[in-house]
């Protein structure tokens, strides 16, 4: 799809916000079990009955929570239908996310344990309202000045042109080769000119 005149260019994602239980509840879980400190706090701007709790989740953008005293946590899945928001992913570093499910079972949150994604590992749980949350470790490190954009739209040229079902370690280590070196010339090459 060739670029338009009327699209609307983003860039990059602002903010989450989330429904939450009471103040409590949603910062011994966003503050306590994901280490995402809570910068400010206000009422709810539309509805003064709820405060507004700001969370930084590591990367200059937000996570906020409308917090109000009579929703409790509850067991079970939120709703899984057309336009609701399946499950929230944050990054974590390889190096965290190795003991993630040892961390997690000693804090009492049951989980889906270390999912290989190919390019990715992930692991699963819900937080106290039922929200799935995934927290996500890449298994590569883009070359400088090249995005993991640009690393998964390559690994996924490849992934195609080979006939397989999803990325995996060699497709991204192909991207990568590909990649490494690719703005950066050569006087070889100039020299095999002449």
């Amino acid at each position: 799809m060739a670029p338009h005149k009327h699209i609307i260019p983003t860039q990059g994602l602002h903010h989450v916000t989330l429904t939450g239980a009471g103040r409590q509840i949603t910062l011994d879980f966003w503050e306590g079990v994901l280490g995402m400190p809570f910068i400010f706090e206000q009422p709810n701007l539309d509805n003064p009955e709820e405060s507004h709790l700001y969370f930084d989740p590591g990367d200059d953008r937000l996570i906020t929570v409308f917090c109000d005293e009579t929703r409790e946590p509850r067991k079970g899945n939120t709703p899984i239908v057309p336009g609701a928001v399946h499950h929230l992913a944050f990054e974590v570093s390889q190096a965290v996310s190795i003991h993630l499910p040892e961390k997690l079972d000693s804090l009492g949150i049951g989980h889906s344990g270390l999912k290989d994604r190919g390019f990715m590992t992930s692991i699963y749980f819900r937080e106290p309202l039922g929200l799935l949350i995934e927290l996500a470790a890449y298994k590569f490190t883009p070359p400088a000045g090249v995005s993991r954009a640009r690393v998964l739209f390559e690994a996924h040229r490849i992934r195609v042109a080979n006939g397989d079902l999803s990325i995996s370690d060699i497709h991204v280590a192909d991207a990568l080769a590909k990649l490494a070196h690719s703005n950066v010339p050569s006087l070889s090459n100039l020299d095999a000119k002449k």
